[in-house]
């Protein structure tokens, strides 16, 4: 804008030298010129900011599909870049909230309506209060206070809110405080442990990691088959220690494999929803990885079974 006012003013000077103009229309001239010139650039630089108020405002009315045009390779077209990555971002966000609420009222409704049902008909004195009818509404209860219990941590987890307590905690007494846990849920399973080397150790929350292999293994169980083991195993690698969980059920496709991570997703033949859990549990066991540090994956299916496989990193601060 400067240099196209000077070159205006110079070029109006110019002329009115020729022309034997007097320096006061000279100079009043140039200025009107130049400042329709500034004028024209200003508002074409502000177009771009222009449009981002626009879609700033509709966006705070719940409109994220929103773009602006980034044509330029200035500043003005790094922001109008950036806010389009924003308003991406909010998009998903959105999403992933609407898509909560919708999977939250849908895992509650269900056992919430089994109770209801059950309750209506012991009033209207159509079932009687026999051990069987007790309970499955005893099981309806739990399955509802697992969901609440599931859906605190989460929240929690994601807000970053819940403190390591950071020590040092043997594997090996690790893996068999989950697998004597399962196997008072599920006495007629075969967990089997294995560690290497013996004394194998970690700086970690040996809670929170027992909640990660607790789920992980009663996934294991409840898609592997009755008369096959599942398998608890850990290792030392390179200053990590790796923990594995294997089953030997249907196992879950390469399709479906980057999402079984994802809040209340579960793949169809995988995780029927009559047997199922409701789809926190890998969630959980994510942030609780990804707060140690560490990493989960699920490992290259066989031609049968799953395998879970959690990374983490062996030294540490502890607390006191």
């Amino acid at each position: 804008m400067i240099v196209a006012a000077v070159a205006t003013t110079l070029v109006v000077n110019e002329f009115g030298l020729r022309w034997n103009l007097k320096p006061g229309f000279r100079a009043l001239v140039a200025a009107g010129l130049a400042l329709a010139m500034v004028q024209v650039l200003a508002r074409g630089m502000t177009s771009p900011l222009r449009e981002m108020a626009n879609a700033s405002r509709a966006m705070a009315k719940g409109e994220h599909d929103l773009r602006v045009r980034a044509t330029s390779r200035d500043e003005v077209g790094e922001l109008a870049r950036a806010f389009n990555a924003m308003a991406g971002e909010l998009a998903i966000v959105d999403r992933i909230r609407t898509d909560l609420i919708a999977n939250v009222s849908h895992e509650l409704r269900t056992p919430i309506a089994a109770l209801q049902a059950r309750l209506e008909n012991l009033v209207d004195g159509v079932e009687t209060a026999d051990v069987e009818l007790l309970r499955s509404m005893l099981h309806q209860t739990e399955r509802l206070g697992r969901l609440v219990t599931q859906l605190l941590d989460l929240s929690r987890l994601e807000s970053r809110s819940v403190p390591l307590r950071c020590e040092r905690v043997e594997v090996a007494t690790l893996l068999e405080a989950v697998a004597a846990e399962v196997r008072l849920q599920a006495p007629d399973r075969r967990i089997e442990t294995s560690v290497r080397p013996d004394g194998l150790s970690l700086v970690a929350d040996a809670d929170r990691v027992h909640q990660v292999l607790a789920n992980l293994t009663a996934n294991a169980l409840r898609h592997g088959p009755l008369d096959r083991p599942v398998r608890l195993s850990a290792a030392a690698d390179a200053g990590d220690v790796v923990l594995t969980v294997a089953d030997e059920g249907p196992g879950i496709p390469d399709t479906e494999a980057a999402r079984v991570f994802e809040r209340f997703y579960r793949a169809d033949h995988a995780r029927p929803g009559a047997s199922g859990g409701a789809g926190l549990g890998l969630s959980i066991a994510r942030w609780v990885v990804d707060l140690h540090g560490g990493d989960i994956r699920l490992q290259d299916n066989h031609a049968r079974g799953c395998t879970m496989v959690v990374r983490l990193p062996a030294g540490g601060t502890e607390q006191p």
